[in-house]
């Protein structure tokens, strides 16, 4: 566990005690060996802009071994992790989420989606051989990101997309933009008088990539905004991953589907690790409505990169608020 230092709860402006809420169990769980997992794969995003997957072909021995190691970094003194950050695209932080001014009970881990850059100065931070660290890393990169990439072929195969790739050979660039996290809610020990009660770990957010593959160990704090606006908890499944459609997938799809607002709650007792890989364009990719859905209809945004829009996203978090600015006023 972390040991935060003050300021006190109390001055955590994103903060707010809540009862333990209720886990909702009707996310969509979809078997990526099924046939029909293309239609309810779009289903899923139209209706909740999320779901679960099952048969996703990671091993868990590749998904144990990086979770150890995370679970082991954010072990260590703070003194120690802090050498792995702040400096781009690297960064350690603790409990300041972003350069917007917000705050959360969180320390986490931000990576580029490809180790091979970094120094052995950076990866000796974990305590061990860095290239055995490095190895771990980009093995269960790859296999996530072989995940997304079908993933998003079978969104292309619902929508009757040609050709398939469209979606997932952004991810497959060598020049994607692709991002990876590792999030740790430690126990709140201000929480510990008030049994049940809980409180924002990372607070209510869209992802402005593609996609987002999350990833935890067996300790619920996910909620998800349903489409009226009330939010449920997702209960822990260690046997399957939760996608998330991005900003950047609700633009090319001219809102058919909807990125998911999202947030994390932690508690007194239980310790939340995730593991988080954001699927994005390469920087100069133009981001716009895909012809082929927007035929018969209008176009709700103009064309942007995404470089443009991802320095946006550090400014205004939500969705609608980011996306405002790329809107259409009339139709083209």
């Amino acid at each position: 566990m972390v040991v935060l230092s003050k300021p006190t709860i109390e001055q955590y402006s994103n903060i707010r005690n809540c009862l333990n809420p209720t886990l909702y169990s009707g996310i969509p769980l979809i078997d990526l060996s099924k046939p029909d997992s293309n239609h309810l794969i779009v289903k899923a995003c139209e209706d909740f802009g999320c779901f679960k997957v099952i048969n996703h072909g990671i091993s868990m021995e590749s998904i144990a071994n990086l979770e150890s190691k995370a679970v082991r970094f954010f072990s260590l003194p703070l003194s120690q992790k802090e050498k792995a950050g702040p400096s781009a695209p690297l960064a350690y932080g603790n409990k300041s989420i972003g350069p917007n001014g917000d705050i959360g009970w969180v320390e986490y881990l931000l990576l580029t989606a490809n180790l091979d850059s970094c120094s052995q100065t950076f990866l000796s931070v974990f305590g061990e051989n860095p290239e055995k660290f490095r190895s771990v890393f980009n093995d269960y990169i790859s296999a996530v990101r072989k995940m997304a990439c079908k993933i998003l072929e079978l969104m292309a195969d619902g929508l009757k997309l040609q050709p398939r790739n469209l979606f997932s050979k952004l991810l497959m660039d060598e020049q994607s933009d692709s991002v990876f996290r590792l999030n740790h809610y430690p126990p709140c020990p201000e929480l510990q008088a008030s049994k049940g009660a809980n409180m924002i770990g990372f607070g209510e957010h869209t992802d402005p990539q593609i996609v987002t593959v999350l990833r935890s160990n067996n300790t619920s704090g996910l909620q998800i905004s349903l489409r009226d606006g009330n939010w449920i908890s997702v209960p822990p499944d260690q046997n399957s991953f939760f996608i998330n459609v991005g900003d950047s997938l609700q633009v090319m799809t001219n809102g058919r589907f909807q990125s998911v607002r999202h947030r994390v709650l932690t508690n007194s007792l239980k310790s939340r690790v995730s593991m988080i890989y954001f699927g994005g364009p390469p920087l100069s990719e133009k981001i716009a409505p895909l012809p082929s859905l927007v035929e018969g209809e209008k176009s709700l945004y103009k064309e942007f990169t995404w470089f443009d829009y991802k320095k946006s996203a550090y400014n205004l978090r939500l969705a609608d608020n980011r996306l405002e600015n790329f809107k259409r006023i009339a139709a083209p």
